[in-house]
């Protein structure tokens, strides 16, 4: 059977997405199945050995695009897909499996695409409240209870890891705290930089090494953390590749992180985690990882889902506490 996934376009979306693959390879061992992504979600699918290709989307996030989904379709058809399965719940999402002519197109309605697929689903979202259950729900015909969701489990060889370790020139002789202190939605999503430096702080004083990934937009948070640390983190924001991420979080014995792709990578490596949540759902987008630990304080106005705290205050996130984080830390797994 040859599958085409029509994928996400966020990191943490893409980790959860790998549920869906896991599950799809258990019900047909066989199965092949190729992503539909934008390129720069390739080096994450290569860490999935269910997936087999990657396929790049040639149009920008945000843009419909029709002639070249259109066209994409028609490129596609030599491929000879057996059946898609659509993340997005977007209208045009739905547009190249339709001229590539799969006769199995599953998807949820989303916006109203009925004639676009074979099997429209309606999206019960008081029933399946995890958008791992959405995804994991699209490989079963009929659900009478909740799907079964296998954690991801992104790959990272020891050469791998050696590689990244020279790249950097990092060792692994002292334990590894990685801390991900940003976050792209926005601000109401990442915990306060003195709560991570004060963090930081503790174990560096206890012989720990401290690595601060992010990306460009977190480079100021990131050089902050490591100038109130005296310059003792290893800082590799806006440094590192998604595959050179992937590798340095799988080396780490712990992670501190805010609701964020880089969360989930760590979720996805199996790596004891703190998960920090502020104005996110973490019933919603948990990380999936028994070793996981949220937190987060479900005050009565959250979540909100917004970028900036409406009310100006952040309390959902300046009220836990670095004690909160460092004992959850030193907590046995």
């Amino acid at each position: 059977m040859r599958i085409l996934i029509i994928g996400a376009s966020w990191i943490g979306d893409m980790v959860m997405a790998q549920s869906l693959f896991i599950t799809l390879k258990t019900q047909n061992p066989d199965c092949q199945i190729d992503v539909l992504a934008p390129k720069w979600t390739f080096a994450l699918l290569a860490r999935m050995p269910e997936v087999r290709n990657a396929i790049e989307i040639p149009i920008g996030h945000g843009k419909f695009g029709l002639l070249e989904r259109i066209r994409l379709g028609k490129i596609l058809r030599s491929s000879h897909y057996d059946r898609a399965y659509l993340l997005p719940n977007s209208w045009k999402s739905a547009l190249t499996p339709f001229f590539a002519n799969i006769p199995i197109r599953i998807g949820y309605v989303g916006e109203c695409r009925w004639g676009l697929l074979t099997e429209a689903r309606r999206l019960d979202k008081f029933f399946l409240t995890k958008t791992v259950q959405r995804f994991v729900a699209l490989a079963y015909p009929d659900l009478n209870s909740l799907p079964d969701c296998p954690p991801p489990k992104l790959s990272s060889s020891d050469t791998q890891q050696e590689q990244v370790l020279s790249q950097f020139n990092l060792t692994t002789q002292k334990k590894i705290l990685v801390l991900c202190a940003g976050a792209e939605f926005g601000q109401a999503k990442r915990w306060p930089q003195d709560s991570y430096t004060a963090v930081a702080n503790y174990f560096l004083n206890n012989y720990w090494q401290v690595w601060l990934l992010g990306s460009e937009k977190d480079k100021l948070i990131s050089e902050g953390i490591n100038e109130q640390t005296g310059h003792r983190c290893q800082n590799l924001t806006a440094r590192t590749s998604i595959e050179n991420a992937v590798d340095l979080i799988a080396l780490a014995d712990a992670v501190v992180a805010n609701d964020s792709g880089l969360m989930h990578i760590a979720a996805g490596l199996n790596k004891k985690l703190i998960a920090i949540y502020g104005s996110s759902d973490p019933t919603f987008t948990p990380p999936l990882n028994e070793h996981a630990q949220i937190l987060h304080l479900g005050l009565s106005c959250s979540p909100c889902f917004k970028r900036k705290c409406p009310l100006t205050h952040y309390d959902c996130l300046t009220k836990i506490t670095p004690e909160q984080v460092i004992n959850a830390l030193e907590a046995p797994l």
